[in-house]
């Protein structure tokens, strides 16, 4: 028997992960895990309109006081509803037609009672007054929560970040992925000789008497919960406009002092290659009417929606290294690209429940390989691609459990793209494939989805049932096997894989010739490739994230 080198490392990573798993508990969901990730009627009763979020923060106690105006329309009959707003956070009072309403409190939800029953189809409003000290970020963007610090001349410099955990963690909301508000008005008070940074755009700047300053941003755009970020510092600004597919963009930067000659050429280097690449393979920006921020951040990076937080110390790279180690990756600033991409996987499109977060991580992923593609060539993004390998775990199933805000394995990024990879090469027409991501945009614009979805579409798109493929590489921890067995003259293959009638076409020739598709199933079956053998058998592994056994 014969093993190419990546076939037994990743045996190896199976054979760590089958003992890990005998080592690790199954996990156990709590009720407050079904609160927070369940849609039961008391939230899909109302689909959320509007919200006004007022919110003022004192930075020296690290507090937030202020409120959130819900507005709604009634999907069904109610007299009760749930909101969301972590425990530790104070509701102070809830009103509604000028009345405080009653509210009882479970974990982290807030469960609303109103005095007649709200009819299916009228339109409704209340406010929630609240205040406290919400989370303190300990290792953002990683864990959620505030992060309160100084700048370069120890001016505070605070930030919101809260992906996973959920905004409800800083600010009352419908804390789901699955209703996504239609617009926003954003009004965040900062002590004087600050500002914040929100998404959309400034409607206005307002000095109120208590030596604050209200910034008041307004969000056009259907925007998802754990979007909405609030960044206060002593920013500096500038701006650049681009001529982009759906006219001209406004492209504004908001950047600490000591950081403006780094961000004016960091900034231009990397910004309108980007939304050249990524109009070019998902179609236009999706905000033109709130516009692109890039707004330096305290923590890494996050695709905050029209205000994207960029804390990449200015380097190429992921903080000045390549995570493919192909070389390609150190010739850009990966937190601009990768967050960015964002804006059309995660921002426009977003997976209806966390579970299927690899919606948003796949395809921005392998938006960093596209934009490299654009940039040096299709042979440098395949290069690329198979460098991600290197930070593929195989560690659980990409898809999560459903209904207990809980997404799969991290390697819904690096494996996520590996797989999207796969599929062009299946389908075997690059127009087409490129069609088929802008088709996405388009046809799932400023919508929430869910995996079948997705995969519908492509299947649908592409003329091919995929569907075995994406559940190999979304359901299952393992990558699957090409046995290649050669007797009596012929040559046989066959899959070994978790998923039953799993099929995926892929190429092999003899060393130095054409590639050539083949269609293994999970049961042998001759190949007709002309004088293959053992010894000259060649598998494309710079495309197919595979194992491949040779005997």
């Amino acid at each position: 028997m014969r093993y190419f080198s990546f076939l037994l490392a990743g045996l190896m990573s199976l054979a760590h992960f089958a003992s890990a798993q005998l080592m690790q508990p199954k996990a156990v969901f709590t009720r407050a895990d079904s609160l927070r990730g369940a849609l039961t009627p008391l939230r899909t009763c109302y689909d959320i309109n509007y919200y006004h979020l007022d919110v003022k923060l004192d930075v020296e106690r690290k507090s937030l006081s202020g409120s959130n105006l819900f507005r709604f329309t009634a999907t069904q009959d109610f007299t009760r509803l749930q909101f969301d707003l972590f425990n530790n956070l104070a509701v102070e009072k809830v009103e509604y037609q000028g009345k405080t309403v009653p509210y009882t409190r479970e974990a982290n939800a807030v469960f609303l009672t109103f005095p007649e029953t709200i009819r299916k189809g009228s339109r409704g409003e209340f406010t929630v007054y609240y205040s406290g000290q919400p989370t303190v970020a300990q290792h953002a963007p990683w864990d959620g929560g505030l992060v309160f610090t100084q700048d370069a001349k120890g001016k505070p410099w605070v930030a919101t970040a809260c992906q996973g955990v959920g905004a409800s963690i800083w600010w009352p909301t419908k804390d789901h992925q699955a209703d996504e508000v239609d617009s926003m008005l954003i009004s965040v008070s900062v002590p004087k000789g600050l500002k914040d940074v929100s998404n959309g755009r400034l409607r206005k700047t307002t000095a109120l008497k208590n030596g604050y300053t209200r910034f008041d941003w307004f969000v056009r755009n259907p925007i998802n919960n754990y979007d909405v970020a609030l960044n206060v510092g002593d920013y500096t600004h500038f701006g650049d406009t681009y001529d982009g597919e759906k006219g001209k963009l406004t492209l504004d930067y908001w950047v600490l002092p000591e950081n403006l000659e780094k961000a004016k050429k960091q900034f231009a280097a990397n910004v309108k290659p980007m939304l050249k690449s990524m109009e070019s393979w998902f179609g236009p920006y999706p905000f033109y009417e709130d516009g692109y921020k890039l707004v330096d951040a305290p923590h890494l990076g996050m695709e905050h929606q029209s205000a994207v937080a960029y804390g990449n110390k200015y380097l190429n790279g992921y903080l000045g290294k390549d995570r493919s180690n192909s070389g390609w990756g150190m010739k850009w600033d990966f937190i601009i690209i990768h967050e960015s991409g964002h804006e059309w996987f995660g921002n426009n499109i977003t997976s209806r429940d966390i579970a299927d977060m690899w919606v948003h991580e796949s395809f921005t992923t392998y938006s960093e390989a596209l934009f490299v593609e654009s940039q040096f060539g299709k042979q440098a993004g395949q290069e690329y691609i198979h460098g991600q390998r290197r930070n593929i775990r195989n560690d659980g199933p990409i898809i999560g459990p459903y209904n207990v805000n809980k997404e799969g394995s991290g390697d819904m990024y690096d494996k996520g793209s590996n797989m999207l990879n796969m599929i062009r090469t299946v389908i075997n027409d690059d127009a087409k494939w490129r069609q088929i991501l802008r088709g996405l945009s388009q046809t799932f614009y400023h919508q929430t989805v869910t995996t079948e979805q997705i995969v519908g579409y492509i299947n649908q798109q592409s003329g091919r049932d995929l569907t075995r493929i994406f559940d190999q590489y979304l359901r299952y921890p393992g990558v699957p096997t090409l046995e290649l067995r050669f007797e009596d003259g012929k040559a046989l293959a066959r899959w070994i894989a978790d998923t039953p009638g799993f099929d995926m076409p892929i190429r092999v020739r003899t060393k130095g010739g054409e590639y050539r598709f083949i269609t293994p199933t999970t049961n042998f079956q001759t190949i007709e490739v002309p004088s293959l053998t053992k010894e000259n058998v060649e598998v494309d592994t710079l495309n197919y994230f595979v194992g491949v056994l040779v005997e």
